[in-house]
């Protein structure tokens, strides 16, 4: 199970929401369950940033 917080602690060279969804993408080649765990902490993170994520990962 790929946690959201564990990318986030794991990549800390991760500036931006954008760059995040990428990380994601890249991680859901590997992995079969995502766990959003925290919010990002960036500030171009979208309202609907759960959505994005979760439709990121599929």
């Amino acid at each position: 199970m790929l946690n959201l917080s564990e990318v986030l602690i794991q990549n800390p060279q991760i500036e931006s929401f954008e760059e995040l969804l990428e990380v994601v993408k890249e991680r859901s080649k590997t992995e079969m369950f995502f766990r959003i765990d925290v919010k990002p902490p960036f500030s171009d993170t979208p309202e609907n940033w759960e959505d994005r994520l979760e439709a990121t990962f599929t």
